[in-house]
């Protein structure tokens, strides 16, 4: 459990649960990056529980010892608190970093953890046996079909201390309420949480989320860490991408340039700054950041 175990409770919830399962569970408050990765060789441990930013910081703290992550005994990772799992490309990295099944997991404070994957990862299953689900559009409200994009509502049904009705939580996706093949009839977000309503970003009057840049940005392995800075010149919205590279940028930075242009149809200027510079991040990323 590589987290802080500070007054966050999202990753206490995980902590308690496998501890119920009987399973051996490995704190990892109160260590560096590297004593956790000490820990994780030392102790042989087999699933890895982290969000996807510190999956990936992770392996790369341990390529600078020297360690191959695939040489460990993590043989699953589960990752909560931002949408990074199901990102393609985010998780493709981290199967390959770590040499393992990589699994999404989605929850809030307010409302508990509400969706999970199974093993044929066809979408983020919700647990309907504690939540109503209901899919809107976020301008007008109204109901959303199967297989078009809206905002998640859910009512919880476990909780005495903060019942909650019809809560709209910002989160967005595809739902699906056909049966999935691991047998659940239960209703699926299609690709995970695609973004928040709240993050959304619009340059020259397109739409544009922050997983959408990230799905582009770690396609490149040589990238370790990113920034996106949004600033407003002539009155309309720009988008300025901080990289850090390993070694050195072989036209990575033109070929960023083409792909922003190609997949989202914006033009983003891209800036290559030194190691170390910009912040890593153990619970939630803030990658986002708007520029006066």
């Amino acid at each position: 459990m590589a987290f802080s175990f500070g007054p966050f409770i999202g990753f206490w919830a995980a902590f308690e649960a496998a501890q119920r399962m009987g399973v051996m569970t490995i704190s990892g408050g109160g260590q560096s990056t590297e004593q956790r990765l000490q820990s994780i060789f030392q102790r042989e441990a087999t699933v890895l529980v982290c969000t996807p930013t510190y999956a990936l910081r992770l392996a790369d703290a341990a390529r600078l010892q020297g360690l191959d992550m695939r040489r460990s005994a993590i043989r699953i990772t589960i990752h909560a608190g931002e949408p990074g799992a199901s990102i393609p490309e985010t998780r493709k990295r981290i199967e390959e970093a770590f040499g393992a099944r990589t699994f999404d997991h989605v929850g809030m404070t307010e409302m508990g953890a509400y969706g999970f994957e199974c093993e044929h990862q066809s979408g983020l299953h919700i647990n309907e046996d504690e939540f109503i689900v209901e899919m809107i559009d976020p301008n007008t409200l109204a109901p959303v079909e199967d297989g078009q994009k809206g905002e998640l509502v859910l009512t919880n049904l476990g909780r005495v201390g903060m019942p909650l009705i019809r809560y709209r939580t910002g989160d967005l996706g595809t739902i699906s309420h056909a049966s999935c093949a691991c047998g659940r009839g239960w209703a699926r977000l299609l690709g995970g949480v695609l973004g928040r309503a709240d993050d959304m970003i619009t340059i020259r009057g397109i739409n544009v989320f922050p997983s959408a840049v990230e799905n582009i940005v770690q396609r490149h392995p040589e990238i370790v860490e990113f920034a996106i800075e949004v600033y407003r010149r002539r009155q309309m919205h720009e988008l300025h991408l901080k990289v850090e590279i390993a070694g050195t940028a072989n036209g990575i930075i033109e070929r960023l340039t083409q792909e922003f242009s190609n997949d989202l149809r914006i033009r983003a200027s891209i800036e290559q700054v030194p190691d170390g510079s910009l912040p890593r991040f153990e619970l939630k990323s803030r990658r986002l950041r708007f520029v006066e």
